[in-house]
């Protein structure tokens, strides 16, 4: 009879979502949510599909956070799963290191959370032997590979390992744990649970290495639906790998192109179109979107002054939609040129390039900006001022954008109210 399980991690839960919480609470209370409604999807499905057994390759909590709720609501779905006799096998990952619950919070016996020294689980199933192998993080940092820290397969067994690791690295990951792919296909487990980056991956080679990715994003750059991995053990050793989808918010950008809109009315429906069309393409029961706005249109300059009123308008219609949430709206539409539309020359527009061409690349703006972000910048506690970036370079970029921005904003409000709302 097979053996079966299935492979998740970096759950997250508890994760903090102050940007979202900014601009609209209860998005940020569905995310913050979801989080919880994932994992205890997870769990169904562990029990709909009669598996053997969970992995948890990683990252099950956020952070130094204490609290009891999660505590728990993580109590009563690992007792869920201990009811339905499946087993459970944790490794703490870089952020679980962290955790006081991950310390004090007692599970039940079906329970393998792995210590920071390597240890290898041995159970049978029916006629197969499965040799579980996990080490967990001991401290939040683990600069040196821990590949070598591990057992060697157990023979006439199939060798399951557990590892949170950056491998060699990713793009908007730490470098933890760093390993070669090739150095995991070479200690000859089977089945190579990994965890740590969001983004699912299966690296080929001649035995089955999985990063699955979280099972819930938690804002726009971890966009996309979100899977767990369902692997199938055959009595002949032979592995089959499935994912099963588990997020309920899916972020996703949603470009639109407004270059046919005239009106104010006209962008509303295109941009509803757009909503609609992406909303019948949401896997997750509920869809979080960042409108794009882009294209030649002679509203730029109203939808630039009214972002405020556009938002509403947005968030109504996608309400309408239902389950259906706007996380921000990014304008990059432009207005038609005088020479384009036959017009005189717009005073405006001259002011405007003069502003561009001139005035925000005087040196005296420039810094007079600089100094007002850095006095805000240290004004706010240290958890809240990387909005500025963390390098100069990033520093610089976000004075370039806000220069910029502020330019386009009065001269918005300064165009002529000859376009006012259809």
């Amino acid at each position: 009879m097979p053996f079966r399980f299935i492979h998740t991690a970096d759950l997250h839960l508890d994760s903090p979502l102050r940007s979202l919480a900014l601009r609209n609470r209860d998005l940020a209370e569905l995310i913050g949510d979801a989080t919880r409604q994932s994992f205890a999807a997870i769990v169904d499905l562990c029990i709909d599909e009669q598996v053997n057994a969970l992995i948890i390759a990683g990252d099950l909590y956020d952070g130094d956070q204490t609290s009891m709720k999660t505590a728990r609501f993580l109590a009563s779905q690992m007792r869920r799963l201990h009811e339905a006799g499946i087993a459970t096998f944790v490794i703490r990952g870089n952020h679980d290191a962290l955790s006081r619950i991950t310390q004090e919070l007692i599970m039940p016996p079906s329970v393998t959370v792995f210590g920071g020294r390597s240890q290898t689980v041995n159970i049978s199933h029916d006629n197969l032997a499965l040799s579980f192998h996990g080490l967990s993080f001991a401290k939040p940092h683990a600069p040196e590979s821990l590949l070598e820290k591990y057992h060697r397969p157990t023979s006439d067994a199939v060798n399951i390992g557990i590892m949170h690791t950056s491998l060699a690295g990713a793009a908007g990951h730490d470098l933890y744990a760093p390993c070669k792919v090739s150095d995991l296909h070479d200690w000859g487990f089977d089945y190579w649970a990994l965890g740590h980056v969001h983004a699912r991956a299966q690296h080929e080679g001649k035995h089955t290495v999985i990063m699955p990715g979280m099972p819930q994003g938690r804002d726009i750059n971890e966009n996309g639906e979100k899977t767990v991995t369902l692997v199938t053990i055959h009595d002949d050793r032979s592995l089959t790998v499935e994912e099963r989808a588990t997020s309920i918010a899916q972020f996703e950008r949603i470009p639109v192109d407004l270059s046919s809109a005239v009106s104010w009315r006209e962008a509303a429906e295109v941009i509803e179109q757009n909503l609609g069309a992406a909303r019948d393409g949401t896997g997750s029961t509920h869809l979080v979107g960042r409108i794009q706005l882009k294209g030649t249109t002679p509203l730029s300059w109203q939808l630039l002054r009214d972002q405020d009123l556009l938002q509403a308008e947005i968030e109504q219609r996608a309400e309408s939609l239902g389950r259906t949430w706007i996380e921000k709206i990014e304008l990059s539409t432009a207005a038609p040129s005088s020479t384009a539309t036959g017009l005189n020359a717009d005073p405006v527009l001259e002011l405007g390039e003069l502003m561009h061409n001139d005035i925000i690349k005087q040196h005296s703006v420039r810094e007079a900006v600089r100094d007002l972000v850095k006095e805000l910048r240290d004004d706010l506690p240290p958890e809240a001022r990387n909005f500025s970036g963390d390098s100069e370079a990033q520093f610089e970029a976000l004075i370039d954008q806000l220069l910029s921005d502020g330019s386009n904003d009065i001269l918005a409000r300064l165009k002529s109210e000859a376009s006012e709302i259809n």
